[in-house]
């Protein structure tokens, strides 16, 4: 079964698509850690309460379709291009880090509102806002999207067994 294989012109505006959302990803973890850091350490309970507000609205309007963008996208990559889906080792773990990193992120959008929701309260002290749990989930999160973005750039080698059966079998 050959792979179909996208003309360049499509292969780079996918590539395009693919990159800016992962960036993207990159870039707005980085502001959930610093509002994570925020909340976590400001002695402002107005600061504390926009803080998880706001990264209640960042998960759901940012975090969530840029993340599912790079995972479709990236899909879209490994199937259309020389690298295939279950031919390389790094297209697999990257394909495991999207789709754990994804999976996390939307449940975690659930305590993310909870957070919200007693900030929201103005019977809320500052002391029952506080939470590490961002901070913690942001910062793994920051370290999965590095990790991808290595293996995008240094490709390690190795293929798969199911590359070296299908390369055996022509």
């Amino acid at each position: 079964m050959a792979a179909v294989r996208m003309a360049p012109p499509l292969r780079k505006a996918m590539l395009t698509v693919h990159v800016t959302a992962s960036v993207g990803w990159l870039g707005a973890v980085a502001a959930s850690i610093a509002l994570a850091v925020a909340a976590l350490t400001s002695h402002d309970v107005r600061v504390v309460r926009a803080a998880y507000l706001a990264m209640d609205v960042l998960g759901w309007a940012v975090l969530v379709p840029i993340s599912v963008a790079s995972l479709l996208t990236g899909l879209v990559q490994s199937l259309g291009t020389v690298w295939g889906l279950v031919r390389h080792y790094w297209v697999l773990f990257k394909l495991l880090i999207n789709v754990v990193a994804t999976a996390v992120l939307l449940l975690y959008t659930q305590t993310l509102g909870l957070l919200a929701d007693r900030a929201a309260d103005p019977s809320s002290t500052l002391a029952q806002l506080r939470s590490p749990s961002p901070l913690v989930h942001a910062c793994a999160g920051l370290l999965l999207l590095v990790a991808a973005t290595v293996l995008s750039v240094y490709k390690p080698r190795g293929v798969t067994g199911f590359a070296v059966r299908r390369a055996a079998a022509a």
